[in-house]
């Protein structure tokens, strides 16, 4: 990274998917850019001591703890922030990398038969829930409970993948 041309290329290539995670983080548009900022002066100034194998993990990591910094300097609950992570998961769903996907899957396996096609076809197929009570013959209160139920599961199983979250964030198409 000693290479201001390379440095430039990383800065360029990896800006806006950082930027778009620290703000999925933070909710904050000038908070997120000085988040990312900070990181990449970070990584010029310390550019001689650095060994990194894998930049995408190394920078994803740095914004990251940054952020957590932050909020942990403000006196956050990071708790707000695993849920945001969550959120962001369940709100992408579809168009995580498919390798993540896999492990996805599974918790949805885990979900009853009805709760899981319900929400397949809510978030996969971009079905209304007055489509999805049409096409099942169920009343929409229940479809909208169904994905509540279903929501709520994956929440719970997500905590458990939170050391994903690189691997999402990364492989993510902004």
């Amino acid at each position: 990274m000693n290479n201001p041309e390379i440095f430039e290329k990383t800065y360029n290539q990896y800006w806006k998917k950082l930027n778009a995670f620290s703000y999925t983080m933070t909710q904050d548009k000038d908070l997120a850019q000085n988040i990312v900022q900070d990181v990449f002066v970070d990584l010029w100034e310390r550019k001689e001591e650095l060994n990194i194998n894998a930049i995408e993990p190394f920078l994803f990591r740095a914004v990251k703890n940054q952020v957590f910094k932050h909020y942990q300097n403000n006196r956050f609950d990071q708790t707000i922030l695993e849920e945001k992570f969550e959120d962001y998961v369940i709100d992408n769903f579809s168009t995580i990398d498919p390798e993540i996907m896999d492990l996805l899957y599974s918790l949805l396996d885990k979900l009853p038969e009805k709760r899981k096609e319900v929400l397949l076809m809510y978030k996969f197929q971009d079905m209304t829930i007055d489509q999805i009570a049409d096409e099942l013959g169920i009343s929409k209160q229940t479809v909208k409970n169904q994905i509540s139920s279903a929501v709520k599961q994956l929440r719970e199983g997500l905590k458990d993948l939170a050391w994903l979250a690189p691997f999402i964030i990364f492989n993510h198409k902004f």
